[in-house]
């Protein structure tokens, strides 16, 4: 298995006394984050034209270091009017502007907004919450309770055939767009079996020879996939229309237009392809 996520600089650090001076400041709205009007290149914006703004953040946190700089999660009021040139946008249309890494921090600074934004309140005793000094957690005190932020593991899989693989298309996807199976891992379920339960509902099929291949945090709002492979054991197609709309074997070399190497999926795709092309 190849490394997919490049090296980067960035230690996640949670103390709430750190200087955050010339930071970047990963600023989000309502899960959209913002960014420069016609850049095509996503950077983080400057801690320094933070502040000229003049602006007071819904919440702000501190949350590592990237290229030995301060990160800055900060939660934006939307009651308060943006300079011009800069506009909130939604974070997926950040794939291709930025490299896997920095979207990877990107995402965590999102998640970070969402959980701290959804959980200012204690889920047992319903009393405000306060965030702890020395690291990502919010607490409450008469409970004792801390409450980090939430992941939501969940599996994908390409399923292969000789030399054919397995990909499918739900019903929000366009038209001619296909991706590999994918699911959220239950309570109580190991990955492995998750893979084994989704195929079987999802087109009908079993499998063998399942491989761990690589993982991917997907901020989409806070998944952890778990990539792997699979070859077909036995069964047909037989769909759950509510999740899958078509499923089709294709060939390697005929492939339709399906996810690039920015999310987990086009990770798997374009390994399989690899090494069919060097058996060729």
């Amino acid at each position: 298995m190849t490394e997919q996520t490049e090296s980067i600089e960035f230690i996640p650090d949670f103390n709430t006394s750190a200087d955050i001076g010339g930071a970047y400041c990963f600023v989000f709205c309502h899960q959209m984050i913002l960014t420069r009007k016609g850049e095509t290149t996503w950077r983080p914006l400057d801690y320094e034209v933070w502040q000229q703004w003049q602006l007071q953040p819904v919440s702000q946190h501190y949350f590592g270091k990237l290229f030995d700089l301060p990160c800055l999660a900060v939660e934006f009021d939307p009651e308060c009017n943006i300079p011009q040139g800069y506009e909130f946008i939604k974070m997926w249309k950040l794939l291709g502007q930025i490299d896997n890494a920095r979207f990877a921090v990107a995402g965590r600074a999102q998640q970070i907004i969402e959980w701290n934004r959804t959980h200012q309140y204690c889920g047992k005793c319903g009393q405000k919450t306060s965030m702890h000094s020395e690291e990502c957690s919010r607490v409450c005190d008469p409970c004792s309770l801390r409450f980090y932020p939430r992941l939501s593991p969940a599996i994908i899989v390409l399923v292969s055939r000789e030399e054919e693989l397995l990909l499918a298309r739900g019903p929000r996807t366009p038209e001619n767009f296909y991706s590999t199976l994918a699911g959220f891992v239950e309570a109580g379920e190991s990955a492995e079996e998750c893979v084994h339960r989704e195929v079987k509902e999802e087109v009908g099929i079993c499998i063998k020879k399942l491989n761990y291949f690589n993982s991917q945090a997907w901020p989409f709002p806070n998944s952890l996939m778990l990539g792997f492979h699979a070859e077909y054991e036995s069964g047909e197609l037989v769909l759950q229309k509510d999740e899958i709309i078509d499923a089709q074997w294709f060939h390697y070399s005929n492939l339709p237009k399906h996810p690039g190497r920015v999310s987990i999926s086009g990770w798997l795709i374009d390994d399989f392809v690899q090494r069919m092309q060097k058996e060729e």
